[in-house]
């Protein structure tokens, strides 16, 4: 550390480990600058490795009990990865020989695309879809389209009347008959290959062999599932990075406004780049990819290499006012630094890995890649750059313009640091009361997963949530569906009293809102016990007799998903509107009402299996950790702070803004309708790292002038002038860098773009701001009062 003189503090045990660090840095500089190159070389080349790696079952809670029953299931009655694919008339109907050759061809194109479950595939030239009708001999059925069918005018007469008695209007064919749905599921393995599938690859063939091929100004194509929205994301990423090129060309300006030197901005960025090559080199040297999903992640690294290189070039700054050499800025700004930069780095760390409690494999891999960058960051901000900035030259008039600055600041400065004193402390503390009540009144209605319809990572008028909003109002069933297990005993579907319940249960389920429609074994059953029956209507009911029951459940498929091979399991598929979270909670809230009074000895509702079942289960884990993940960031800060700072006090100053700042936090959530999700969990957790690295560095520094004697109005004063605004200038220049977000393609980015800008103010204004008027209440009053008290006789 460094006395109130500048001069370098020797001896001190707590300095020890910097003093033998720092002559290994400085002593052995070449050796530094050539081992640092050859590292970031080799990881270089290393980070040209990376692949996007985006797997569907990377997004599944594997320990949730939903996804208990979605694995136990999934060999029988398939997964969640659906594919549908949308061929529509754009005038008149399906039953032109022209659309049913487009359909057909649609069908084959995805019974060939890589990853597709071939038994899976359902459309009207499909074996598996089929009609049953009872005539004078008996009963008699067939293929909805014939396998001779030769598209004749009496062909397709025929599929029409097929279409009708197959009774799959509204479920693969439109409500109005101007389209026709082919359904398939695709698998994380490529059967063909063997190999994980390449869902990039997947949506560019969706896209190529499917819509440019087959759209025509007869046909419109429609494209919904997992893989094309992968595709969209991944297609929108290389506008990402143009605006990581933005955010980075926007740091220049106010970073060097900072520095007032081009080698200092130069280096500062150059070593945060650095960070990022380093992080993203890592991650191919560990066999791990980049999921389209992270793409923030680089901006985040660089974002947190900033903001602690511009204190490390601020120290340096001072020093070199002080009359110090470059050499000797840099020596002092890495001893200065050494301990609250690495302490301020382990909390952003810990922030992160505490997302590990959260078992989703892609929440995983985000904070294992984001603690990568910050470890990264604690090797090329802390140590590379002091040693870079030892090579620094600079104008004889360099210290000139730095004191000049600082004396252009003093008036700022000077008026800020009254809030350390009476009464500004008092009215800051109870403004920060009052924002604490708004933050924690607002942050009770905060969602967490979706809040919209349609996918929340793309814009509302991209072509997916176009897509999906057409399917959505052309057909009862969509992508989204959520599948209740219903086990029973063997042979329960020709058992009335089993069937009658689960009819019961698809009834009131259909009857909740956001239920779009409902698919069971029992309401099948009843369409074919009309059909026995001349259709009459008064016929369309379950049979109570066991023979009737034999007739009517016969004709039904394993194939169909509505049974298994001994009738021991049942799905009934619930069919939603959209996939919002209070949608999903309002469905499982009713499947969970009716399971807990009707399930019995022989007879159990599960949750869940279908996409919304791997929704409800991810937003269930992310809301039951999100609390205790909360709980171990805030500890794991507490105690580096304690272990900083030794006191309570100052940890406290550091501490409470940050609360202050992530409560309004989840109130602007609530305010800008952004769901708490696997995209958006991240912010969270660089909120309150991003946070305590501003608190960590003023504070210290404060704590440094307290401790040599200064009082706490001058202490904040010369911290400001430095420190303070190395704290600004990070803050805004953060801020300026995401905000640019809000034009992005991507809703997710342009969501994350207003919450972090949101984070870099709130918690800049918490540290130079709020901090201070904690400092008087855990310093100043105290010492007040105990003055007064010794005064009494």
């Amino acid at each position: 550390m460094t006395n109130a003189n500048g001069a370098v503090d020797r001896g001190k045990p707590g300095n020890r480990w910097v003093d033998r660090l720092e002559g290994a840095l400085f002593g052995n500089r070449p050796l530094v600058l050539i081992a640092f190159a050859l590292v970031s070389l080799g990881l270089a080349l290393s980070a040209t490795r990376l692949e996007i790696d985006a797997g569907f079952e990377k997004h599944l809670p594997s320990t949730h009990p939903f996804m208990q029953v979605f694995t136990e299931h999934q060999a029988e009655f398939g997964g969640a990865n659906r594919l549908l694919v949308a061929v529509r008339a754009r005038s008149g109907d399906i039953y032109t020989a022209s659309f049913l050759e487009t359909l057909r061809d649609v069908t084959d194109a995805v019974f060939f695309l890589p990853g597709v479950n071939k038994a899976s595939v359902r459309s009207l030239f499909t074996p598996n879809v089929r009609f049953t009708e009872v005539v004078r001999g008996g009963f008699s059925g067939g293929n909805v389209v014939p396998p001779d069918y030769q598209g004749t005018d009496q062909d397709v007469r025929q599929v029409r009347t097929h279409v009708f008695k197959a009774g799959i209007v509204g479920r693969l064919v439109a409500n109005d008959h101007s389209a026709a749905i082919v359904t398939a599921e695709l698998v994380e393995t490529d059967p063909r290959t063997g190999e994980r599938l390449d869902y990039i690859e997947t949506a560019r063939l969706l896209e190529t062999e499917l819509r440019a091929r087959y759209s025509s100004p007869e046909v419109d194509i429609h494209i919904i599932g997992f893989a094309k929205m992968v595709g969209e994301v991944a297609e929108h990423a290389g506008n990402a990075l143009m605006f990581f090129a933005i955010a980075f060309a926007l740091s220049l300006v106010p970073v060097y406004f900072f520095t007032r030197s081009a080698w200092y901005t130069g280096l500062l960025m150059l070593c945060s780049t650095v960070a990022v090559v380093w992080t993203l080199g890592f991650l191919s040297l560990f066999g791990f990819g980049i999921d389209p999903m992270s793409i923030l992640v680089p901006f985040l690294v660089l974002a947190i290499g900033i903001s602690h290189g511009v204190q490390v070039t601020g120290a340096a700054g001072t020093a070199v006012r002080s009359g110090a050499g470059s050499t000797g800025a840099a020596r002092v700004a890495f001893r200065r630094l050494a301990i609250p930069g690495a302490v301020a780095l382990a909390s952003d760390c810990a922030g992160f890995l505490t997302m590990q409690i959260i078992d989703v494999q892609i929440i995983r891999d985000l904070a294992t890649t984001m603690s990568i960058g910050v470890a990264a960051i604690l090797f090329t901000n802390l140590m590379l750059l002091p040693v870079l900035m030892s090579y620094a030259r600079h104008d004889d008039g360099y210290g000139r313009r730095l004191q000049a600055a600082i004396q252009a600041s003093a008036p700022v400065c000077g008026r800020l640091s009254r809030l350390a004193a009476w009464p500004a402390s008092a009215i800051m503390l109870l403004l920060a009361l009052a924002a604490f009540g708004i933050g924690i009144q607002g942050a009770q209605n905060y969602a967490v997963g979706d809040v919209h319809e349609g996918v929340p990572e793309l814009r509302s008028d991209s072509r997916y949530n176009r897509d999906s909003a057409a399917i959505t109002r052309l057909f009862a069933v969509g992508v989204d569906v959520l599948t209740v297990i219903v086990e029973t005993r063997p042979d329960a579907c020709v058992d009335f009293t089993v069937l009658d319940r689960i009819d019961d249960f698809a009834a009131r389920m259909a009857q909740v809102h956001g239920v779009q429609s409902t698919l069971s074994l029992p309401a099948v059953a009843r369409k074919i016990n009309a059909g026995f029956n001349e259709g009459h209507p008064k016929w369309h009911t379950l049979p109570r007799t066991t023979a009737s029951l034999v007739q009517s459940t016969g004709p039904v498929e394993t194939g169909s998903g509505l049974l298994n091979a001994d009738c021991s399991v049942m799905p009934v598929l619930i069919f939603t509107t959209d996939h919002r979270a209070e949608t999903i909670d309002r469905i499982v809230a009713a499947v969970t009402a009716y399971a807990k009074t009707h399930d019995s000895d022989t007879l159990s509702f599960r949750l869940a299996t279908g996409n919304l079942g791997v929704m409800a289960a991810t937003n269930d884990l992310v809301r039951d950790s999100e609390l205790e993940m909360l709980i171990w960031i805030y500890a794991a800060v507490i105690a580096l702070c304690l272990l900083a700072f030794r006191s309570i006090r100052a940890t406290l100053c550091v501490v409470l803004p940050l609360a202050l700042v992530s409560t309004l936090a989840f109130a602007l959530m609530t305010l800008l309708e952004i769901g708490l999700k696997v995209s958006t969990l991240p912010v969270a957790a660089l909120g309150v790292g991003i946070g305590v690295d501003y608190g960590i560095y003023i504070f210290s520094d404060m704590k440094r002038r307290l401790d040599g004697g200064a009082e706490l109005v001058v202490a904040f004063r010369e911290t400001l002038a430095v420190t303070g605004t190395a704290v600004l200038v990070t803050g805004m220049t953060l801020a300026l860098g995401v905000i640019t977000w809000i034009f992005s393609a991507l809703k997710f980015q342009a969501d994350m773009g207003l919450l972090l800008a949101f984070m870099f103010l709130a918690n800049m204004a918490g540290a130079v701001l709020l901090a201070p008027a904690l400092a008087w209440l855990f310093y100043t009053v105290p010492a007040h009062m105990g003055a007064r008290l010794s005064k009494r006789p």
